[in-house]
């Protein structure tokens, strides 16, 4: 991974939460194993997870169907969950009203904890605190770095986008781009749109930015295509999520652009896209970290009494730059839907 002075704090604090819910956990499980499953579907104390009451965590995203990057969240969820013997309620939506129906969902259902992102922070702000008026802890992941503090959040799990895009820019510059367009697949994201800009202020070439309609993979591709004809200045097509950079290739070949690929975020395709020399580079951001701090950190507070970050500061889970020079080693974890 990168080595930068920007990147090394973030893997050094997600490297302490983890160690730290690791040590925690170990006092609270038993070291035996073979245990039998409990009609609840977890485990007794002998199989050599949580022997603490079993608990419903909550997980509300904004997923668009069709978007492997949030399986690599619930994957991790699910693998905390596993062992905390937590009982995780997974659902999504998009709509940032939908998603505060399904927030207040697990609400009715009287949960234990809710792990929330906030793609779009505003519409969630008032379900949000009828969750803590209800006494459920409630946790941030992926996006919302710069609102959860506000929305009353006992913590969050994520990357800083704004130092991310940042980071973009700069390496931009450092690979000699001139001229970069950023594509948004869903406008009014908060979290995306802090991308663009942490990249715009950094690039030293010119941005960009073209919205797209992120459900429609389609129309993604004959919009960059479109795009491309327009303009054959642009040499550099940035997108934020791994699917887009897929389809920004296929554009690429079709509209005969010399454009080269970069992009936020992993999955098990773009890593071998990197390897093939179809994509420069990528910002990692560890999806699954967040899903798997998010619910351990519901299970250390209610447990423990426990606040990740603190409750002051986001426990950052990235960015980190994934290229050439390191993506075999990235690419066995990618493959079991680890990063």
């Amino acid at each position: 991974m990168d080595r930068s002075s920007l990147t090394r704090p973030r893997r050094i604090a997600s490297f302490v939460a983890v160690a730290a819910a690791a040590a925690l956990t170990l006092a609270g499980c038993s070291s035996g194993s073979g245990g039998k499953k409990t009609e609840e579907g977890g485990a007794d104390a002998s199989a050599g997870k949580a022997s603490t009451p079993r608990m419903t965590v909550a997980l509300v995203t904004h997923q668009s169907p069709g978007d492997t990057f949030w399986d690599i969240v619930r994957k991790g969820a699910q693998a905390a969950a596993d062992k905390d013997n937590v009982k995780l309620v997974y659902s999504a939506d998009p709509n940032a009203g939908n998603q505060a129906n399904l927030v207040q969902n697990a609400i009715d259902q009287k949960v234990d904890g809710i792990a929330v992102t906030l793609a779009k922070p505003d519409a969630l702000k008032s379900v949000i605190a009828k969750a803590e008026a209800a006494g459920i802890p409630v946790v941030g992941l992926n996006s919302g770095v710069s609102d959860w503090q506000d929305l009353g959040l006992m913590s969050f799990f994520g990357q800083d986008e704004s130092v991310a895009g940042e980071a973009f820019g700069k390496k931009l510059n450092e690979v000699g781009a001139k001229s970069a367009v950023c594509v948004v697949q869903e406008q009014g994201n908060v979290g995306l749109t802090q991308r663009c800009d942490g990249m715009e202020k950094t690039f030293e070439g010119e941005t960009q930015v073209l919205n797209v309609n992120g459900t429609d993979m389609p129309s993604v591709k004959s919009t960059i295509t479109a795009k491309l004809k327009q303009d054959s200045g642009i040499d550099y097509v940035v997108t934020l999520g791994a699917p887009f950079a897929l389809t920004a290739v296929q554009s690429i070949d079709e509209s005969g652009s010399k454009a080269k690929v970069a992009t936020f975020d992993l999955n098990k395709e773009l890593t071998g896209a990197i390897q093939e020399g179809n994509i420069e580079f990528a910002v990692d951001q560890q999806p699954y970290l967040q899903g798997y701090l998010a619910v351990d950190g519901l299970w250390l507070h209610k447990n423990n009494g426990n606040y990740s970050g603190g409750g002051e500061q986001p426990v950052l889970t990235g960015p980190a730059f994934v290229d050439t020079s390191n993506v075999d080693a990235v690419s066995e974890f990618a493959a079991k839907g680890t990063r």
